[in-house]
């Protein structure tokens, strides 16, 4: 246990707040102890994964816990399909290779997704065509209240577009301690026709893709696009993509022809980062904050010296101007602690 220790290591923004205290727990053990210690002490608990997915805009008066749970385990179903179960603490990109390494079909379009495993069923993170959702089988949960452990199934995670039971009715609840995906060991299911999965594949000179193929060109293309937490602070997409009404889309599309929209019954998604853009934020820096220049959803830490609060500020005043010019109020993707 460490008292007032920072937390910019933990951070892909590199914010530089502190906890009051803090521990990095490796078994379950590990980890009840630290829940028990915080509810003798009457301490609040931020549990961290990989830290791409928080902006912390205050120093945290509590306990932080670094869940570095590791381990990977496969049980085969049959011929064609495998389970593979990770623990939380392993790397999410780190995972995907590895599945690829053994020709496992099913995570190859959630390629350089950053993050841990642990925190993927929270987000039911996604990309080009592929949700969590698509392969997930179950996640084991510690109950913080009992200290029990919990199996929950697909249908009891109740994911959505970002969303899931564990930042709904769940949220604070429990933390994911292990997740399990079915995927394929032959006979896969290659999803080109999202994004520019297709072109690209087309600049590598390939016409018939295997799922290393794929995650090649997913990899390229969020290289080409995104800005690496390394090299620059940020979370990924700081907003997620509205989801309209097919009434108000029309009624937009008479004042702005150009605005793209994916249609799913009587509602339309529309890319945050292109409302974003037409609202003029595309690079835009105000003090150490700024939206990246080559991709308007994702904000920065343009100087490295950012607060929390200023990059909170920075994504409200997004959020006004593109409710003043089309109606549409953007919801923050990234968690605000």
């Amino acid at each position: 246990m460490q008292e007032n220790f920072s937390l910019q290591p933990f951070n892909t923004f590199g914010v530089d707040v502190n906890a009051k205290y803090f521990t990095e727990v490796e078994t379950i053990d590990q980890l009840k102890d630290a829940i028990r210690y915080s509810k003798e002490h009457h301490l609040s608990v931020l549990f961290l994964g990989g830290g791409s997915n928080i902006l912390l805009t205050r120093d945290f008066d509590g306990l932080a816990i670094k869940l570095s749970l590791k381990g990977i385990s496969e049980e085969d179903i049959n011929e064609n399909e495998v389970l593979v179960t990770a623990k939380s603490g392993e790397n999410w990109h780190e995972f995907v290779l590895h599945s690829l390494e053994k020709n496992y079909g099913g995570l190859e379009n959630l390629s350089l997704i950053p993050g841990n495993v642990g925190t993927s069923p929270m987000q039911n993170i996604g990309a080009y065509g592929t949700e969590i959702k698509d392969i997930f089988v179950s996640c084991t949960v510690l109950d913080l209240e009992n200290l029990e452990l919990k199996t929950f199934n697909l249908k009891d995670c109740h994911f959505g577009y970002r969303d899931s039971v564990f930042k709904q009715e769940g949220k604070g609840k429990y933390v994911i301690l292990d997740v399990t995906f079915r995927l394929t060991k032959k006979n896969h299911h290659i999803k080109t026709e999202y994004g520019a999965i297709k072109t690209e594949l087309e600049n590598m000179g390939i016409t018939d893709p295997t799922i290393q193929d794929v995650s090649k060109a997913v990899i390229h293309i969020r290289q080409s696009k995104l800005p690496d937490p390394k090299e620059i602070g940020n979370a990924g997409s700081f907003f997620k993509n509205p989801t309209i009404p097919l009434t108000q889309f029309e009624d937009l599309k008479q004042k702005f022809e150009n605005i793209p929209g994916y249609p799913n019954g009587d509602m339309v998604k529309v890319p945050a980062g292109w409302l974003i853009e037409q609202c003029g934020w595309k690079g835009k820096q105000i003090g150490n904050a700024a939206s990246h220049k080559l991709q308007a959803l994702v904000i920065v830490n343009a100087t490295g010296k950012a607060t929390g609060k200023e990059i909170f500020d920075f994504s409200t005043e997004i959020i006004d101007s593109v409710k003043e010019k089309f109606g549409i109020e953007l919801e923050r993707e990234v968690n605000i602690i």
